[in-house]
Parts: C-alpha cells; structure tokens; sequence
C-alpha cells in the first residue's frame, strides 16, 4: 500500500513539474505564432506520437467504448488546448493561467455531484476548498485578474470545465479500458481536425520560410509530445490508480511550478505568496487523507 502511495505522488510530482512548464512554452510560442497555430502543433504532434500505438490498440477497445475514448481526447485535449493558448496570446500571463488551471478540481465534483449524482465525502471537498482559498489569495496578491483579460480568463474557465467533465467521463464509463490505450487512441484521432487546421495555416511553410516562427513550432511540437502525449498517458494511469479526485489535484501543484519559474527569473517572492502555497499543499493532503 505505501508503495502505490509512493508511485502516485511520483506521477503527481511529474505531472505538476510537465504542465506547470507548460504555460511558459505556450507564451513563448505564441510570440511568433497565433493561439490557433500552437494549440493546433501541440495536439497534431502529440497524436502522432500515439499513432503507432493507436492503430495497434484500436481493435483491443470494445468497440461501444470509442466514441467515449474519442470524446475524451476532445475534452481533455483539444478543445482545453485551443482556449488556452487563445487566452495566453491575448491577455493572460502564463501564471495566471498556470493558477486558473488548478479550478479543476472544483469541477469534477461539481459535475460528479450535479451531472453523475455521486456522493463525495465532505473531507475531500473541504480539501478541494482550503486549496481554492490559498489560490484565490494568491491570485488577489498577483493582482493577475483585470477587466482587461476578464474575458480570456472565461476561456480559461471553460477549459476547467472540460477538464472537469472529462475526468468524471473518464471514471464513470471507461473504467474497464487501459489508461494507455485510451490516450493513444483519443490523441491520435485529434490529428484529423488540427491537420487541417495546419494545412490551412500553411504551417509548413512557416517552418521552412520563416526562422522565428520554425523555433515558436519546435516548442509548440515538443509542448505536445511531452505536455500532451507523455503526460496524457501519465494522467490516465493516476486516474485509474489513484481515483479522479486525486488525480485533478495535480493542477494544485502547477502555480508552485510557475512561482518556481518565477523565482529562476529574478522576481520577488513574498510571505503570503509562500502562506498561500501552504494552503493549496495542506488542501491536496486534506483530500486525500
């Protein structure tokens, strides 16, 4: 039993350390490119990663089962991936959004006790809480919320919300399907709507023609191959592992990753800053108790 505890917050600490990076790359990339274009590089990249597998595990998932595994891929990948580069291009810092992100958790008991009627023992939502607070206390200290980016942070929101359902998706009718099979499969089948989209974003030739923009692509790529695919696959097992409550979670660990960036640039770190992070950690421990 401690060793499975061990494993999960292994996969809890990666998971926090690879998308906590993530929305730092998303800025970069959208220097030279539109949220469009990098959300659309991200997932066509993290699908073909998968697509070897895909194709050698597709006849391994009951067939009732894909419409569920293709629906997962839209929820928790390629619709979050387009709101949130969008949102970062226009007027959303990347820490903001990194903050933003950890709403998750909120949302899959939301829905699971609105849409799924599942009970949900009210240690767990009384951990979801205490994290919350510190977050929004961060969030105010940051002064990272505007009138200005109101609406970019809606998309963000939105994001969460799709995140949300998809882990309860996810728990409620994919139980029985490998975690791994089910992220290969549902990103490889995200390729057909960002190939075109790349195809008439003339992509390539970007590549090939404009040197900035070829380095935005190369990060954007490599945001979708470790970002998307690797830790897609990472998150299903968590989920199987360790419940989707607990697996949600990891976003609580993301501003620590970006407060982390924040400090290897020379910015300032304040006391509440540091109280708030000990709220958000005492809430994850909180919930899974």
């Amino acid at each position: 039993m401690k060793n499975k505890k061990l494993v999960n917050w292994i996969i809890f600490i990666i998971l926090s350390l690879i998308w906590g990076s993530a929305f730092l790359v998303m800025k970069e990339s959208t220097r030279e490119l539109t949220g469009w274009q990098v959300a659309a590089v991200r997932i066509f990249f993290a699908g073909l990663v998968f697509l070897p597998f895909a194709v050698f595990h597709l006849k391994s998932v009951p067939r009732e089962k894909i419409p569920f595994v293709i629906l997962t891929g839209i929820l928790g990948n390629l619709l979050p991936a387009f709101l949130f580069a969008i949102a970062i291009q226009k007027q959303v810092s990347s820490s903001m959004a990194g903050i933003l992100n950890s709403l998750t958790p909120l949302f899959v008991i939301l829905i699971a006790i609105l849409v799924f009627r599942q009970k949900v023992q009210a240690k767990k939502i009384a951990g979801v809480l205490v994290g919350f607070i510190g977050l929004l206390v961060l969030n105010m200290a940051k002064g990272g919320m505007t009138t200005d980016n109101f609406g970019y942070i809606l998309l963000i929101l939105l994001a969460t919300v799709l995140y949300g359902l998809n882990v309860n998706i996810v728990t409620q009718y994919l139980k029985g399907v490998d975690p791994i099979r089910m992220a290969t499969i549902s990103l490889a089948f995200m390729m057909i709507p960002t190939a075109v989209i790349m195809w008439e974003q003339s992509m390539l030739q970007k590549f090939t023609e404009e040197p900035e923009a070829r380095r935005a692509i190369i990060y954007a790529a490599a945001l979708g191959v470790v970002g998307s695919a690797m830790a897609t696959a990472m998150f299903y097992v968590l989920i199987k592992r360790a419940g989707g409550l607990f697996a949600s979670l990891v976003t609580y660990g993301i501003p620590v990753v970006a407060i982390f960036w924040g400090i290897m640039a020379g910015e300032d770190v304040t006391f509440l800053q540091v109280g708030c992070l000990g709220l958000i950690l005492a809430g994850v421990y909180l919930a899974n108790r």
